[in-house]
Protein backbone atom coordinates (compact mmCIF):
# COMPACT_ATOMS: atom_id res chain seq x y z
CA UNK A 1 0.00 0.00 0.00
CA UNK A 2 1.16 3.59 -0.75
CA UNK A 3 0.20 6.27 0.93
CA UNK A 4 0.23 9.99 0.43
CA UNK A 5 0.33 11.69 3.68
CA UNK A 6 -0.98 15.49 3.95
CA UNK A 7 -0.61 18.00 7.26
CA UNK A 8 -2.73 20.75 5.57
CA UNK A 9 -1.45 24.36 6.36
CA UNK A 10 -1.38 27.69 4.08
CA UNK A 11 2.24 28.59 4.70
CA UNK A 12 4.16 24.87 5.44
CA UNK A 13 1.96 21.97 3.76
CA UNK A 14 3.94 18.81 4.43
CA UNK A 15 3.61 15.74 2.47
CA UNK A 16 5.17 11.97 3.06
CA UNK A 17 4.68 8.95 1.04
CA UNK A 18 5.27 5.79 2.74
CA UNK A 19 4.90 2.24 0.91
CA UNK A 20 4.03 -0.68 2.92
CA UNK A 21 1.78 -3.37 4.96
CA UNK A 22 0.78 -3.27 8.57
CA UNK A 23 3.04 -5.50 10.38
CA UNK A 24 6.16 -5.67 7.98
CA UNK A 25 9.06 -2.90 7.94
CA UNK A 26 7.88 0.52 5.79
CA UNK A 27 9.49 2.63 3.02
CA UNK A 28 9.48 6.18 3.13
CA UNK A 29 9.59 7.30 -0.68
CA UNK A 30 9.35 10.90 -0.45
CA UNK A 31 8.81 13.73 1.71
CA UNK A 32 8.83 17.46 1.81
CA UNK A 33 6.83 20.80 2.62
CA UNK A 34 4.76 22.62 -0.13
CA UNK A 35 5.19 26.06 1.09
CA UNK A 36 3.83 29.51 0.17
CA UNK A 37 4.21 32.96 0.65
CA UNK A 38 2.33 34.61 3.90
CA UNK A 39 1.74 37.88 2.18
CA UNK A 40 0.43 36.16 -0.96
CA UNK A 41 -3.11 36.14 -2.15
CA UNK A 42 -4.94 33.72 -0.45
CA UNK A 43 -6.18 32.61 -3.97
CA UNK A 44 -3.08 32.67 -4.99
CA UNK A 45 -1.85 30.20 -2.05
CA UNK A 46 -4.52 27.82 -2.97
CA UNK A 47 -3.00 27.27 -6.35
CA UNK A 48 0.32 26.66 -5.06
CA UNK A 49 -1.17 24.12 -2.32
CA UNK A 50 -3.07 22.83 -5.60
CA UNK A 51 0.02 22.39 -7.81
CA UNK A 52 2.01 21.20 -4.89
CA UNK A 53 -0.23 18.41 -4.46
CA UNK A 54 -1.11 17.41 -8.00
CA UNK A 55 3.00 17.45 -8.37
CA UNK A 56 2.81 14.51 -5.47
CA UNK A 57 0.11 12.82 -6.62
CA UNK A 58 1.95 12.48 -10.29
CA UNK A 59 5.17 11.91 -9.37
CA UNK A 60 4.25 9.28 -6.62
CA UNK A 61 1.03 7.63 -7.72
CA UNK A 62 -0.34 6.68 -4.36
CA UNK A 63 -3.15 3.96 -3.45
CA UNK A 64 -4.85 6.56 -1.05
CA UNK A 65 -4.07 9.46 0.79
CA UNK A 66 -4.36 10.28 4.22
CA UNK A 67 -5.38 14.08 5.43
CA UNK A 68 -5.16 15.41 9.01
CA UNK A 69 -9.02 16.01 10.41
CA UNK A 70 -8.70 20.31 11.42
CA UNK A 71 -9.95 20.18 14.68
CA UNK A 72 -10.76 23.36 16.60
CA UNK A 73 -8.67 25.97 18.02
CA UNK A 74 -8.51 29.11 19.23
CA UNK A 75 -7.56 31.15 16.79
CA UNK A 76 -9.77 30.92 13.85
CA UNK A 77 -7.32 32.59 11.58
CA UNK A 78 -5.00 29.33 11.47
CA UNK A 79 -7.79 26.95 11.50
CA UNK A 80 -9.63 28.46 8.19
CA UNK A 81 -6.46 28.20 6.50
CA UNK A 82 -5.88 24.41 7.67
CA UNK A 83 -9.40 23.73 6.57
CA UNK A 84 -8.64 25.26 3.27
CA UNK A 85 -5.30 23.28 2.73
CA UNK A 86 -7.13 20.60 3.69
CA UNK A 87 -9.72 20.79 1.60
CA UNK A 88 -7.42 21.41 -1.36
CA UNK A 89 -5.91 18.00 -0.60
CA UNK A 90 -9.28 15.98 -0.94
CA UNK A 91 -10.40 17.73 -3.74
CA UNK A 92 -7.02 16.75 -5.48
CA UNK A 93 -7.33 13.02 -4.33
CA UNK A 94 -11.08 13.07 -5.24
CA UNK A 95 -10.65 14.10 -8.76
CA UNK A 96 -8.55 11.48 -9.34
CA UNK A 97 -10.37 8.82 -7.39
CA UNK A 98 -7.96 8.30 -4.93
CA UNK A 99 -9.73 7.27 -1.83
CA UNK A 100 -9.06 9.98 1.06
CA UNK A 101 -9.18 9.50 5.06
CA UNK A 102 -9.30 11.61 7.64
CA UNK A 103 -7.39 10.98 11.23
CA UNK A 104 -7.12 13.48 14.08
CA UNK A 105 -4.14 14.99 15.37
CA UNK A 106 -4.31 12.92 19.11
CA UNK A 107 -5.20 9.52 16.31
CA UNK A 108 -2.12 9.89 14.65
CA UNK A 109 0.01 10.51 17.78
CA UNK A 110 -1.45 6.95 19.18
CA UNK A 111 -0.56 4.89 16.04
CA UNK A 112 2.58 6.28 15.90
CA UNK A 113 4.27 6.95 19.36
CA UNK A 114 1.80 5.04 21.54
CA UNK A 115 0.30 8.43 23.32
CA UNK A 116 -2.22 10.82 21.92
CA UNK A 117 -0.57 13.07 23.42
CA UNK A 118 2.56 12.83 22.55
CA UNK A 119 4.72 16.13 21.45
CA UNK A 120 6.18 17.25 18.05
CA UNK A 121 9.59 15.91 18.82
CA UNK A 122 8.10 12.22 19.86
CA UNK A 123 6.28 11.97 16.94
CA UNK A 124 9.38 13.12 14.65
CA UNK A 125 11.82 10.85 17.04
CA UNK A 126 9.23 7.58 15.95
CA UNK A 127 8.90 8.02 12.55
CA UNK A 128 12.35 8.10 12.14
CA UNK A 129 13.11 5.16 13.67
CA UNK A 130 10.02 3.19 12.23
CA UNK A 131 11.20 4.28 8.53
CA UNK A 132 14.76 3.61 9.59
CA UNK A 133 15.61 7.67 8.96
CA UNK A 134 19.38 8.91 9.60
CA UNK A 135 17.92 12.25 10.93
CA UNK A 136 13.92 13.21 11.69
CA UNK A 137 12.72 14.89 8.45
CA UNK A 138 12.81 18.76 8.93
CA UNK A 139 10.21 20.78 9.29
CA UNK A 140 8.01 18.75 11.74
CA UNK A 141 4.97 19.46 9.23
CA UNK A 142 7.15 16.83 6.80
CA UNK A 143 7.21 14.60 9.83
CA UNK A 144 3.73 14.53 10.37
CA UNK A 145 2.58 13.69 6.86
CA UNK A 146 4.92 10.89 7.32
CA UNK A 147 2.87 9.90 10.08
CA UNK A 148 -0.16 10.06 9.10
CA UNK A 149 0.63 8.17 6.03
CA UNK A 150 1.86 5.41 8.64
CA UNK A 151 -0.87 5.82 11.32
CA UNK A 152 -3.11 5.10 7.46
CA UNK A 153 -1.05 2.17 6.37
CA UNK A 154 -1.69 0.45 10.19
CA UNK A 155 -5.38 1.30 10.75
CA UNK A 156 -6.67 0.40 7.43
CA UNK A 157 -7.11 -2.95 7.30
CA UNK A 158 -8.85 -2.67 10.82
CA UNK A 159 -11.14 0.01 9.67
CA UNK A 160 -11.77 -1.80 6.22
CA UNK A 161 -12.93 -5.31 8.35
CA UNK A 162 -15.38 -2.87 10.62
CA UNK A 163 -16.63 -1.24 7.39
CA UNK A 164 -17.28 -4.98 5.87
CA UNK A 165 -19.28 -5.96 9.36
CA UNK A 166 -21.38 -2.91 9.35
CA UNK A 167 -22.46 -3.15 5.50
CA UNK A 168 -22.87 -7.00 6.29
CA UNK A 169 -24.99 -6.14 8.91
CA UNK A 170 -26.94 -3.41 7.26
CA UNK A 171 -27.42 -5.98 4.53
CA UNK A 172 -28.77 -8.72 6.68
CA UNK A 173 -31.00 -6.34 8.67
CA UNK A 174 -35.06 -6.29 8.03
CA UNK A 175 -36.14 -3.76 5.66
CA UNK A 176 -37.18 -0.67 7.66
CA UNK A 177 -34.70 -1.20 10.10
CA UNK A 178 -30.60 -0.87 10.11
CA UNK A 179 -30.31 -1.59 14.13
Amino acid sequence: MRVLGVDPGLTRCGVGVVEGVAGRPLTMIGVGVVRTPADADLGHRLVAVEQGIEQWLDEHRPEFVAVERVFSQHNVRTVMGTAQASAVAMLCAARRGIPVALHTPSEVKAAVTGSGRADKAQVGAMVTRLLRLSAPPKPADAADALALAICHIWRAPAQNRLQQAVALHTAKAPKGRTA
